[in-house]
């Protein structure tokens, strides 16, 4: 399997919505609308196989100093082949060149992120924008299991 890492195009949402559906049935993933990925397509990473979407994340910016990673999702299957570790790899390095300070993650899966350099932080410490806009969508609000971690570059 080669995987190659690329920026979404607007004619990859349908199967990006399709690839995270189970993920957002089983609550790991927010949903986010079609309209809503087309307005923040530049901050998605691909990992294709071929012309199959396999995985992907974005870089979704909060502030001049922060960023989070968010809805970073691999394929049934395709798991377990570090398909996910490369598209943090090239979330941070984006991170890294646009000058931001810090990466953030809110996750189920703390010891992934734990293994690329990430540290468990407060919930409280999270700019509030983030549990506005984000969390109250969540069909865990208020009681979340997620745990916030973060990286600094």
């Amino acid at each position: 399997m080669s995987v190659e890492l690329t920026k979404a195009r607007l004619s990859d949402i349908e199967n990006m919505q399709k690839l995270v559906i189970p993920e957002v049935e089983a609550g790991v993933i927010l949903a986010r609308s079609s309209d809503e990925i087309a307005t923040n397509i530049r901050s998605y990473i691909l990992a294709k196989d071929g012309d199959e979407i396999v995985g992907f994340c974005a870089l979704h910016i909060h502030t001049p100093s922060l960023a989070e990673i968010r809805s970073l999702v691999v394929k049934e299957g395709k798991r377990g082949m570090g398909i996910g570790q490369s598209l943090i790899a090239k979330a941070i390095e984006e991170a890294r060149m646009l000058g931001l300070q810090k990466v953030l993650s809110l996750t189920y899966k703390q010891s992934f992120f734990e293994k690329l350099g990430f540290v468990e932080i407060p919930k409280e410490s999270l700019p509030e924008h983030k549990i506005w806009a984000d969390c109250i969508k969540c069909k865990h609000f208020p009681v979340c299991n997620e745990v916030s971690l973060i990286k600094t570059l």
